[in-house]
């Protein structure tokens, strides 16, 4: 999937018209956190040159969305307000997002 597509594809789930800089530096968030899980051991250089594997695509998307949806609420412990309770773990991805990226042995080519 080309970076346009999954410009687009992160648009309509969040239903934002925020600049293109902007949900690309959240797709680009999204992508570390997805090859740091792939390849726990490999340097930014290695990063830099990997793209995310075609499976993974969707969730790099899913990744970003939930990034963007929890602005300006990162690291939130507790919040109730007219009945909605918000708690948040911790304030990176949650492990079920991740539960089937697995460490790949060897380095990113």
């Amino acid at each position: 999937m080309e970076q346009y597509e999954k410009l687009a594809e992160l648009r309509l789930i969040v239903e934002s018209d925020e600049d293109d800089n902007v949900l690309l530096s959240y797709l680009e968030q999204a992508k570390d956190v997805i090859l740091n899980r792939m390849y726990p051991y490999g340097t930014d250089e290695e990063y830099a040159q990997t793209d995310v594997p075609k499976r993974f695509e969707f969730k790099q998307i899913r990744i970003a969305a939930y990034f963007m949806n929890k602005r300006g609420a990162e690291g939130e412990v507790q919040h109730i307000e007219n009945g909605i309770h918000r708690n948040y773990k911790s304030s990176d991805v949650p492990e079920d997002m991740l539960w089937d990226v697995f460490p790949v042995v060897g380095i990113p080519r």
